[in-house]
């Protein structure tokens, strides 16, 4: 495996793990609850900045993997949507990244 996939590989473990202990975190400082949480994200405009520009930039990846995996067929790689969108794009960029770099045989 070349040093840039696993480069790609160790982004989107961290992107993965780095996020969700504070996600759980808070869910058990303040409850399995969903719609907190987004309420929580939107409590002054910074946070909802933030919000609005990790979808917007979630939204433009998935785009890309969904015309890149249309003319690879790499279906695999759709494997990033759904965890850009369940864990974040700190996570889905760089798998998705990881599963293209995949050398062509």
């Amino acid at each position: 495996m070349s040093p840039l996939r696993l480069i790609y590989l160790a982004l989107a473990i961290w992107g993965a793990i780095h996020p969700m202990y504070y996600f759980v975190t808070w869910f058990q400082a303040n409850g399995w609850d969903i719609m907190a949480m987004v309420d929580a994200w939107h409590v002054n405009a910074a946070t909802s900045g933030l919000v609005w520009d990790l979808t917007i930039a979630a939204i433009a990846l998935t785009v890309w993997i969904v015309a890149e995996v249309t003319v690879r067929r790499n279906w695999f790689a759709l494997v990033a949507i759904p965890a850009t969108f369940c864990i974040g794009v700190s996570c889905g960029l760089p798998l998705y990244l990881f599963l293209r770099a995949k050398p062509i045989t």
